[in-house]
């Protein structure tokens, strides 16, 4: 099969998913999707029995198919920048603190807790693996789902601070946590060579966040001053100048082994801020912003095609599911604590609502980030057992959390009419 009939494939999926999700099972998208993608991955089982060739078919497109890279450096920029792009910090106004306090003191707590307790925990089951890729699978499954949290909390009068804190600190977390799980891997290569000091510490870090810092400002203030001068009626001239600022940045990044994933996500922030508001009618039409949202959604909705794909070849390892589960009730603990401690810090300063603890702890579900970047990580050892645990984390997020968290609104804020 040829790598376009494999993206053909996948879109045909997506596309055929999103209908019967919107038609007939009229579900949350991540919930509906997973749902959609479990009954693919039994469909699949099922032609195994009936066509024993079926199966060897697939491993070997899977196999074959680099899509590794294509989720590594096309889908996963694409959805960081897409994020990024629709922080507007104007519309935060004095929520902007408490949100970027929840968000990256967040994903560093969840972290930590996750991976120290996702270590010890392998270490119960027989499955060994270096604590720094356990702090990796930390950060990878931090990030909470923008579209299944925005898309839930619409349909109830949530306050307007309540809402933007919800909806802000699931946007801004997303990129955090990737750069910060690429970053803690990047240092896990390094102490496979040499023992790691400070100063090698210091550097991975540096040359990763802050180059990527440095070249995400070069390029979007370049890409915004470039936008200033395109009219808004040329809407295919100012799509295609992002979609080639986010692609050219990209490789640049990575020929200068910086980080590509923190300098989209930065260029995203200038363009989805500077280019906003009074001189969004000079600089970057809403078109755009609307088309970057279709393509995050897209991206999304084909990552749950891959997830119902992917169950025919991962290892099926009694010890790495039960693993899984277990990372699912860590995951969930920690986010809790993640989202606790620094609002309990806050509250000297600001007040919250009843309920926000918990509102944003169980409506953190994961979805397809983390599945994006636990398949497109190098080959090292331990891998499949961090994908086992990240695809039975998604699942049960999505669908527990999915399925109950209109609950728990529901016992604190009226429904929308």
């Amino acid at each position: 099969m040829h790598i376009l009939d494999v993206i053909a494939l996948f879109i045909l999926l997506a596309g055929i998913f999103i209908y019967l999700n919107t038609y007939y099972l009229k579900l949350p998208s991540s919930v509906g999707l997973m749902i959609l993608s479990l009954g693919l991955s039994i469909a699949l089982f099922a032609l195994e029995y009936l066509i024993p060739e079926f199966k060897s078919g697939t491993e070997r497109v899977l196999a074959n198919y680099e899509y590794h890279d294509v989720l590594f450096q096309i889908v996963l920029n694409f959805m960081l920048f897409a994020g990024a792009l629709q922080i507007d910090f104007r519309k935060l106004k004095e929520e902007k603190t408490p949100v970027l306090i929840l968000a990256i003191c967040g994903v560093f707590i969840s972290t930590v807790l996750i991976g120290f307790g996702v270590f010890y925990l392998l270490g119960w089951l027989g499955i060994e693996m270096d604590i720094l890729y356990c702090l990796m699978f930390g950060a990878l499954i931090s990030p909470t789902d923008p579209i299944a949290v925005t898309s839930t909390i619409k349909k109830f009068r949530l306050s307007d601070n309540l809402e933007t804190r919800i909806s802000g600190e699931s946007l801004i977390n997303d990129g955090v946590a990737v750069v910060l799980a690429l970053t803690i891997l990047d240092l896990a290569h390094a102490g496979e060579t040499h023992t790691l000091n400070i100063f090698d510490i210091v550097w991975i870090f540096g040359t990763d966040i802050m180059g990527g810092v440095v070249m995400g400002l070069f390029l979007g203030y370049t890409g915004y001053r470039v936008l200033l001068y395109i009219d808004n009626d040329e809407v295919e001239v100012e799509i295609l100048m992002t979609l080639a600022l986010v692609m050219a940045g990209t490789q640049l990044a990575e020929f200068m082994h910086v980080s590509s994933k923190q300098a989209v996500v930065i260029m995203g922030l200038i363009l989805g801020n500077e280019g906003r508001g009074s001189k969004v009618t000079s600089a970057t039409g809403d078109y755009v912003f609307k088309f970057w949202k279709l393509m995050e959604e897209s991206f999304n909705a084909m990552l749950f095609v891959l997830i119902g794909l992917e169950m025919l070849i991962i290892p099926w390892r009694t010890d790495y599911f039960a693993a899984g589960f277990f990372a699912f009730n860590i995951v969930l603990f920690s986010r809790w604590v993640s989202v606790f401690v620094p609002i309990k810090a806050m509250t000297t300063y600001r007040t919250f609502e009843k309920n926000t603890v918990a509102i944003l702890a169980w409506g953190g579900l994961r979805g397809g980030i983390p599945i994006a970047l636990s398949l497109s990580l190098p080959e090292f050892h331990g891998k499949e057992a961090i994908v086992t645990m990240t695809y039975i984390v998604v699942v049960c997020s999505v669908l527990y959390q999915g399925l109950t968290v209109p609950k728990l609104l529901k016992s604190s804020f009226p429904r929308r009419r």
